[in-house]
């Protein structure tokens, strides 16, 4: 859609709703804390964190990870329902005609001559699916890993009853005491754990290179194409120099 007024060659556009500017800021904050919180529990050794701290820091991480879950639980869900710049078919570097849009997009970048886009441009849209893929990833892994360490739901009622020892009540198991599990099912849920860490840990340094790419991939095309990419996700608004090819 297009707002009224026409300045030195520029117009008004509307394309992101409110679910995913705020999916969006919501998101980074999440990321920022899960990022901080989460080097401290990787590092905790090397920082002198104690097994307590540990434990706090892990329940933090947890608490911060619903939010993260559920935010990115819903910006999936409004992919199929929500304004027609955040479904699927605007997002997915797929459908008919994506690999030339694709091509004649990175040739107008190197010239400086790139096609205009309202939503997400071809290399946009390769980014975009990638960062909700690894966030899906980590997503699911974190809530294993929320179980298998503290206890906490969806997995923590059934993991606790798998590791207490015969006669002692799961739901006094304290998380970093191993004063009453089983010795043999402690060891065959940190088995079953293993798979889940290892890739949360693999995850979280692609996440750390995909972020990088895609801040870069922002002020390139902030400088090369303009249209105001930071503040459209404040403003649901871009301004663009020439007619978008997506546009309706």
């Amino acid at each position: 859609m297009i707002d009224a007024g026409v300045q030195s060659g520029l117009r008004l556009y509307r394309v992101w709703d409110p679910v995913q500017r705020i999916f969006h800021w919501l998101n980074v904050v999440c990321v920022m804390a899960l990022v901080a919180v989460g080097t401290a529990i990787l590092w905790g050794a090397e920082l002198g964190v104690s097994p307590d701290g540990k434990v706090l820091l892990k329940t933090v991480h947890v608490w911060v990870g619903y939010v993260f879950a559920t935010n990115l639980a819903v910006r999936l869900a409004w992919a199929f329902t929500g304004s027609p710049y955040g479904r699927w078919r605007a997002l997915l570097p797929a459908g008919r005609g994506y690999l030339r849009s694709l091509r004649e997009y990175t040739a107008g970048l190197a010239t400086g001559h790139a096609p205009r886009y309202l939503g997400h441009n071809p290399l946009g849209r390769i980014m975009v699916t990638l960062l909700l893929l690894l966030m899906t990833v980590q997503g699911i892994s974190g809530l294993v890993l929320a179980g298998t360490d503290i206890y906490y739901p969806p997995l923590g009622a059934w993991v606790a009853e798998w590791v207490a020892a015969p006669g002692v009540d799961p739901a006094t198991l304290v998380p970093g005491d191993k004063t009453f599990v089983d010795a043999a099912a402690w060891a065959e849920m940190r088995a079953f754990r293993e798979p889940f860490i290892e890739t949360h840990e693999i995850v979280y340094f692609v996440v750390l290179a995909a972020i990088a790419l895609h801040v870069i991939g922002v002020v390139v095309g902030e400088l090369r194409e303009g249209g105001g990419l930071v503040s459209a996700m404040f403003t649901g608004r871009k301004v663009l120099d020439a007619p978008p090819v997506d546009q309706p």
